[in-house]
């Protein structure tokens, strides 16, 4: 694969909850997606920037579904982006952690079954994570930050940055609500996919997620 190029359509102000971002569409060399940037403040040239890659889930991110923790670490890392004064989240057309919406529902009905995640998408054929994160580089790139700070709980995101070339400062954990419907892939997502998590407020990754279905305690 040759080096990627990404090329800037246009931006729009987009105002939300958490203040205004501006909404930008960039073409790329690599595929035929148009993968999105929003973006909060002043970001050019600066230092330790927060930064979020968010992999698109329209089950998470547009219905709210409980079954995963997308559309919660969505609004998250907007909230804390706008509390910070600056940000940037990249929005990335991979959908069901690259493998298509339409498998992705297919892999929602083997886990109703009683396969958790990574299962599902083998017995589908695929890997059980097939997201690429390069195009986000060269993105940053693009936007032209010196160095960021991480919003996720996937290590793998800030070791794909580091091998592209970004200077990575730091990691900022997002919190997430447990309920009977999301448990089970929170915990698949802690125990064969090396996520962390927070307990007390401190970033962990070997203590078995509580369900809590009555509060918005954190796991």
């Amino acid at each position: 694969m040759g080096e990627i190029r990404v090329k800037l359509m246009t931006c729009a102000r987009v105002p939300t909850a958490h203040g205004e971002f501006q909404l930008c569409l960039f073409s790329n060399s690599q595929d035929d997606k148009e993968h999105l940037a929003l973006v909060h403040g002043d970001v050019d040239s600066q230092e330790d920037v927060f930064v979020r890659l968010h992999s698109e889930c329209f089950t998470g991110d547009v219905l709210g579904s409980e079954r995963c923790d997308c559309g919660q670490q969505l609004d998250t890392a907007m909230k804390k982006i706008g509390q910070e004064g600056r940000g940037v989240i990249v929005y990335l057309r991979q959908e069901g952690r690259g493998i298509g919406l339409l498998d992705k529902l297919r892999a929602y009905n083997l886990q109703d079954e009683g396969y958790d995640t990574v299962e599902a998408n083998l017995l589908l054929g695929h890997h059980p994570d097939e997201r690429d994160y390069s195009v986000a580089a060269v993105i940053l790139n693009h936007l032209n930050l010196h160095s960021v700070r991480v919003l996720t709980n996937n290590p793998e995101k800030i070791n794909a940055l580091k091998k592209s070339g970004i200077n990575v400062t730091g990691r900022v954990p997002i919190p997430v609500k447990v309920t009977k419907d999301n448990a089970q892939y929170l915990e698949t997502k802690r125990q064969r996919m090396n996520h962390l998590f927070l307990e007390n407020g401190q970033p962990v990754s070997t203590p078995k997620l509580e369900l809590d279905e009555h509060s918005n305690r954190s796991a």
